[in-house]
């Protein structure tokens, strides 16, 4: 098999597994609007992750959770894909 048989061959391959992505994309309609669920997920992630920061503050941890520019985006993202996993997996 030449190169230019091999190229011939895998185009197709590429652009079929490509195409799977092209499915419909989970949405939930709001308003007459469809938001993406991730959206969602997002801002319950970024909720969470406020009362948890209240939560620690009243405390007095919120220095366990140094440094706090990596922890609390770490957080939201944790509670966003578990929302994620709760709510919208399918």
């Amino acid at each position: 098999m030449t190169f230019s048989t091999a190229t011939r061959l895998a185009w197709p391959a590429c652009a079929s597994l490509s195409l799977g992505g092209c499915a419909i994309s989970p949405s939930l309609p709001l308003f007459g609007a469809a938001f993406p669920d991730w959206l969602f997920c997002i801002a319950g992630g970024v909720v969470a992750t406020v009362i948890v920061h209240r939560a620690l503050g009243r405390r007095g941890l919120r220095g366990a959770l140094s440094p706090l520019a990596v922890t609390y985006p770490a957080l939201t993202a944790i509670f966003a894909t578990a929302a994620w996993l709760i709510f919208f997996a399918h």
